[in-house]
């Protein structure tokens, strides 16, 4: 089976045993939670269910790996001629989770 997922205003394309790094969520390590599915398909794709917006009865579980903080992202700023330039970067929180059922 597979699945769309929406976790953090982000979309999601998983399967059963995945891992997928998303923005942070307040949960801790080693919780399992759920969410509903946007998509649910077979591995063919021959049997496919769409949700408006979610599909009725679907339970994607997963579970929390870890919590942790992504590679870093530059921002660069420039106006040309005007001598001005601002280089900022940070580090986005993600959290690690592994799709443990899709029912």
């Amino acid at each position: 089976m597979i699945a769309v997922i929406e976790l953090g205003g982000n979309q999601f394309t998983v399967k059963k045993g995945d891992i997928v790094d998303v923005k942070k969520l307040a949960l801790e390590v080693g919780k399992k939670s759920s969410t509903e599915a946007l998509l649910i398909s077979d591995e063919d794709g021959k049997e496919t269910k769409v949700g408006t917006p979610t599909v009725e009865g679907s339970k994607i579980e997963f579970k929390v790996l870890e919590q942790f903080k992504g590679e870093k992202v530059r921002v660069f700023k420039m106006k040309s001629k005007k001598r001005y330039s601002k280089n900022v970067g940070f580090r986005p929180h993600l959290t690690k989770i592994e799709i443990t059922k899709i029912a």
